[in-house]
């Protein structure tokens, strides 16, 4: 298809006929995306057009759920199915406000109860999905991102894996607008301008102009990509920088995009709204983090801060290093100290055989950019070193970093962080950090493989330089940082977690992408 035609047609692809490849009937249905636990769904939806009255989602043909309006036209939808029974598969479908089915139906499961024991669980893993199909590299007419069809053929193999869970961790949306250079092939780009639209700061989201844009922007991104592939599959999205419609940045005379203002936490709240469950409650997860049980959330769910637990097999603690990122100096943080006292209060007294660090910024890598944990930056010669300081870069996130690292390897279990952000896969263990000796239960570091990321997104084409191993942490690299687009999979068994990474990148042949195969598999065995 032309260049043109396609950054035109994107605006308003028919995703439900991409979607039916699969021989379900989606019907009105654009989009769909579910989140679960042990008793609870939380799923967005879109349509093709606004419904006239409320839809309803129906529970084994007979308990009828009302929806929940999330925009201000009746284009998308949510539905908060409560009162489930744990490890149950329950059938559902959308009807109309007179009973008419509006799709076909589908199957959906929920968790295992917490306390339950579980031998196994499978889960896919991916960071920076996002991307306009329209965005072109600058001064050019080539495509910036992988296509929106060549990443649905990537998560459709991870889908044919049968994974229990989903994360995509973070930059969902890459639309940034204000500073560094990103904005001038992205949201502030000469084609956005003219073909999306701008944003105005002053007015509401919702029910202006701005609405329009954002669908315009974002809709290609989420629910052209996921459509309702992933119907069957509960998913759980982590926001990161790029979710807030900026890139991390702070650069003297432009400015600094975090912590995020008001009208990115208002973008970054309406994409989450509209598009994808937020993070359902867990009981071991206090009910206050911020971002949590806030007016307008379902009962008890969380933008910013979750859990995916399976049964007293895995704990999975997800947390956005960007929302609540403080400027404090040396008491500054990347999540707040009530986060921080979560995560270290789960690291030692879970119940769990593994538990897991999921933050939206990568541990033992770098690329010299600004909102990471450490203070390196690209010097001559191409390493990465610290003696020029980073522009506004804060000393207590290294602070903060280096407790995490520390509750990590003090668990009896396998310490593990599988990090979202850096465009990349990789795997290797931190045996040192500082003056820390980790030897005795090193720490495990995964890059879990980016989606998207085209040909000028890479650190080293970006950033000058692939990640590296930044100053004051010794890693042992099984797998160096690999600039691939991919995903991994994790199988989690009461002694052992098995990891199988997929990959792929532009250049190569697209017909790979239709059966892809395993290229680097290894196991993390638990000292019981």
């Amino acid at each position: 298809m032309d260049h043109r035609l396609t950054r035109r047609e994107a605006l308003a692809l028919p995703v439900s006929l991409l979607a039916a490849a699969d021989g379900w009937n989606a019907g009105q249905v654009r989009h769909l995306l579910p989140g679960a636990n042990h008793e609870r769904f939380l799923i967005k939806a879109s349509f093709a057009s606004p419904l006239r009255g409320r839809p309803a989602l129906t529970v084994d043909g007979k308990r009828k759920i009302e929806a929940v309006r999330t925009d201000s036209k009746g284009s998308f939808w949510s539905f908060d199915v409560a009162g489930l029974r744990p490890l149950t598969s329950y059938r559902l479908r959308i009807v109309d406000h007179s009973g008419k089915p509006l799709c076909g139906e589908w199957p959906l499961r929920t968790f295992p109860e917490p306390a339950s024991s579980q031998q196994r669980f499978r889960l896919l893993i991916y960071t920076c999905a996002g991307g306009h199909d329209g965005t072109r590299i600058l001064g050019t007419d080539q495509p910036y991102w992988v296509s929106i069809a060549n990443r649905r053929k990537m998560l459709a193999k991870g889908l044919s894996l049968q994974p229990d869970a989903v994360i995509a961790n973070g930059d969902h949306v890459y639309w940034d607008l204000r500073v560094g250079p990103g904005p001038l092939q992205l949201g502030a780009s000469e084609w956005a301008k003219r073909e999306i639209g701008e944003f105005r700061r002053d007015i509401p989201v919702h029910g202006t102009p701005n609405e329009n844009v954002l669908h315009r922007a974002v809709g290609p991104q989420i629910a052209d990509l996921y459509g309702t592939m992933f119907r069957s599959a509960p998913m759980l999205f982590l926001q990161d920088d790029h979710d807030h419609f900026e890139n991390d940045e702070a650069r003297p005379g432009e400015g600094i995009t975090y912590p995020p203002d008001d009208f990115m936490l208002r973008l970054a709240r309406a994409t989450q709204r509209m598009y994808y469950p937020e993070f359902l409650p867990d009981g071991d997860r206090p009910a206050a983090l911020p971002g949590a049980s806030l007016p307008g959330l379902a009962d008890g769910c969380g933008e910013s801060y979750g859990t995916l637990r399976w049964g007293n097999l895995a704990e999975i603690l997800l947390y956005d290093c960007r929302r609540g990122l403080t400027l404090k100096g040396p008491m500054a943080g990347f999540v707040p100290d009530d986060v921080e006292a979560w995560l270290t209060r789960r690291m030692k007294e879970s119940a769990c055989g593994h538990v897991v660090n999921v933050p939206s910024t990568p541990i033992a890598w770098s690329a010299g950019k600004w909102g990471e944990w450490y203070a390196d930056l690209l010097e001559p010669g191409g390493k990465l070193g610290v003696s020029k300081p980073k522009y506004f870069w804060q000393e207590g996130w290294r602070s903060q970093h280096d407790r995490l690292l520390r509750a990590c390897s003090n668990m009896e279990r396998i310490p593990l962080f599988v990090s979202g952000d850096l465009h990349a896969l990789g795997q290797g263990r931190i045996v040192r950090n500082g003056s820390m000796d980790l030897r005795r239960n090193p720490v495990h570091s995964i890059l879990s493989g980016p989606i998207s990321t085209g040909p000028k997104a890479w650190p080293s084409a970006w950033r000058g330089t692939p990640p590296q191993v930044p100053t004051g942490l010794e890693v042992e690299a099984q797998l160096p940082p690999l600039e691939d687009n991919g995903f991994t999979l994790m199988d989690f068994h009461p002694d052992k977690i098995e990891f199988q990474m997929f990959h792929w990148k532009i250049g190569r042949p697209e017909a790979e992408l239709d059966n892809l195969q395993p290229f680097h598999r290894f196991t993390l065995t638990r000292r019981i």
